[in-house]
């Protein structure tokens, strides 16, 4: 059954070009499966029926959460929490919380996706997970930083040490321009066409676009390519534009420490998560007007009802502002 799996996650990769973080979340899900599968004696894919497949999700949803040990400290910083040193959970504790209809929707898309490459592929005679439907979702709307954090936030930072120049060329390009983290950890030197105002950007799936640059956000990159890059360079250095201390590419979790440490220094008191920037980003492109389309394109978004939620956002603030402002609201 794992042979067939990583059949498809070879596909994800190779063929749809899928990053790597979604085809480890694909194999998380399916293994979790197939451990379940090996434990009903069922030992090929052919065996599995739909009766399996509602039994399984059947189990997954009624299970205990597996309790959790102590969180190392690398751990805790890729998750974007603090390790206060608390005494981890023992084994003979048990959690009372079930698995989360989030959860179970990734779960149902993950075999979803995989049956259907199986029957194209024609590696199993028939798509049985079809019959499976997704629970609702529940939309989060998207948290954006008001205008004076933002300000705040941007506001340059001294002595203008390489570093310093780094952070800022990161936070100014984020806000700017909407990029997710991936897409500002990966840029590269030749993504740059900063004299005419824009960069290209490649996104999930490989696909590339075109995102226009601030004149700000222009300043503070060609201020840390001229004056702080070249500090932080070695013979080793690849060509991305940003750059840690040793020279290397930055990995997620260290760029959003980064992140995290100046927007401490800059007494930003919320809570600010690695999409927030981007979020920001949208949100007052569609409070100043900006048409819904053009921020899909600029996000990057594949479907224009991922887009939508922000129109959530902005209504409540318009109410917000109507209850405030308005002699009879």
């Amino acid at each position: 059954m794992n042979t067939l799996v990583e059949d498809f996650l070879q596909y994800l990769r190779h063929e749809r070009g899928q990053s790597g973080n979604t085809a480890k979340t694909y194999a998380a899900l399916l293994g979790k499966f197939t451990a379940w599968a090996a434990r009903q004696n069922l030992t090929d894919w052919h065996s599995v029926e739909l009766k399996h497949l509602m039994a399984f999700l059947l189990h997954e949803r009624s299970r205990n959460l597996s309790p959790v040990g102590r969180v190392s400290s690398r751990a805790a910083s890729a998750e974007g929490r603090d390790n206060d040193g608390s005494p981890g959970v023992t084994p003979h504790q048990t959690s009372s919380k079930r698995l989360s209809g989030e959860s179970v929707y990734l779960e149902i898309a993950a075999l979803r996706a995989f049956y259907k490459f199986a029957e194209n592929e024609k590696l199993l005679p028939a798509n049985i997970a079809d019959n499976l439907s997704l629970p609702r979702r529940w939309k989060r709307l998207p948290k954006a930083l008001s205008n004076d954090e933002i300000k705040k936030l941007l506001e340059p930072e001294t002595p203008e040490t390489p570093e310093v120049l780094c952070d800022q060329a990161i936070l100014e390009l984020a806000y700017a321009s909407g990029l997710r983290l991936s897409e500002l950890k990966n840029l590269r030197l030749e993504q740059l066409h900063l004299d005419a105002g824009f960069i290209n950007v490649i996104g999930k799936g490989n696909k590339e676009r075109v995102v226009p640059v601030g004149r700000t956000a222009v300043a503070a990159l060609n201020r840390f390519i001229e004056a702080g890059r070249p500090k932080l360079v070695t013979p080793k250095s690849p060509a991305n534009v940003f750059l840690t201390k040793r020279g290397t590419p930055f990995a997620a979790v260290t760029l959003w420490l980064h992140i995290k440490n100046r927007v401490r220094r800059a007494g930003v008191e919320r809570n600010l998560t690695p999409h927030m920037l981007r979020h920001s980003f949208a949100t007052h492109l569609l409070e100043h007007g900006a048409d819904l389309r053009v921020i899909q394109e600029l996000l990057g978004h594949a479907n224009i009802s991922t887009t939508e939620i922000y129109t959530h956002v902005t209504g409540s603030r318009l109410r917000e502002i109507h209850r405030k402002f308005h002699p009879r609201a």
